[in-house]
């Protein structure tokens, strides 16, 4: 048998029931002026009616299946690889170790997909009105000043808003807060993946060689809860370097945006956004794992020996 095998990378596609996009996440940590979620929600509506809800929407929904596939492959080929390695058997079950080591490098090969993404998706969203006032709710002064300009937004869509991009700053730009990123997804997918497989191993009924779907839906959506909301504080830093720079530049770097958020807005700003974050970690972890592990079991069929990681 192989070791790398491309059946997961196909049923991570197929398996994809669940979006990563939420408009609530990027207003909160990106923006200014917002105290809570419901007070999001209802200035998006006042502002945008219910349109407001979909900003950004088409490009991360084109792009999530390819994202949750290279991950969810990227991951289960990796150990496999380790294990072959390691002992001399792909089939070998993987130490605490292993884990770790493949949840590090998925978050290292995915973010040369998520970070065009996620700041495509970021531009979009945070073109709440017009530019002038957009870009003073973005990066913030201490106070709010009118200017006048033209009263449209910045970017008709996402293919003008990559055209921009590029146009403007180059490849290097399409790639803007990938350092915050990179330090978001590595410890975040370790806190992903390794409590979904403890979880799915702990739940497991003795004698039985796979988990059932209700345990795998479980192990899902806790261990999306739990990387999404201890991955906040860097997700704010990457959000607010991914949103500026679309009038003018106002961070340097992942340090200066540190110390420019927490010298104006104190410690909790590091923390907007984390009950979204982990409340939408749930039901979107546990469809996301359920449909993966359905879809593989649907595409290899019957098998006498199960793969580890299922």
């Amino acid at each position: 048998m192989d070791t790398v095998q491309l059946d997961d990378f196909l049923a991570g596609w197929i398996g994809v029931s669940a979006l990563k996009t939420c408009i609530f996440q990027a207003r909160l940590q990106a923006g200014e002026g917002y105290k809570n979620t419901l007070q999001c929600v209802l200035r998006i509506f006042k502002n945008e009616h219910a349109v407001g809800f979909f900003k950004g929407l088409s490009f991360p929904l084109a792009s999530v299946a390819l994202y949750n596939s290279l991950a969810l492959g990227v991951f289960s080929n990796t150990q496999r690889l380790i294990c072959q390695y390691r002992y001399g058997e792909c089939r070998q079950t993987p130490s605490l170790a292993d884990l770790t080591a493949a949840s590090a490098v998925v978050g290292l090969v995915t973010v040369t997909i998520g970070a065009p993404v996620d700041l495509v998706k970021i531009r979009l969203q945070m073109q709440t009105q017009p530019v002038s006032t957009a870009k003073l709710n973005l990066v913030g002064t201490g106070s709010i000043r009118s200017i006048a300009m033209p009263d449209q937004a910045v970017y008709r869509g996402p293919v003008h808003c990559i055209s921009s991009i590029l146009r403007n700053e180059g490849i290097p730009g399409m790639y803007r807060g990938v350092g915050a990123m990179v330090l978001r997804d590595v410890p975040g997918y370790c806190l992903y993946f390794v409590p979904y497989m403890l979880l799915c191993n702990w739940m497991t009924a003795e004698g039985s060689s796979t988990p059932s779907a209700c345990s795998v839906w479980l192990a899902g959506g806790v261990a999306g809860t739990i990387s999404w909301g201890t991955s906040t504080p860097m997700d704010v830093i990457k959000s607010r370097l991914q949103a500026d720079g679309v009038l003018e530049t106002k961070y340097k770097g992942v340090l200066h945006c540190i110390r420019q958020s927490y010298h104006k807005e104190g410690l909790r700003v590091f923390f907007r956004g984390t009950t979204v974050n982990a409340i939408r970690g749930f039901p979107m972890s546990a469809a996301m794992f359920l449909g993966y592990e359905l879809s593989l079991k649907a595409i290899r069929g019957q098998q006498t020996e199960p793969e580890p990681n299922t």
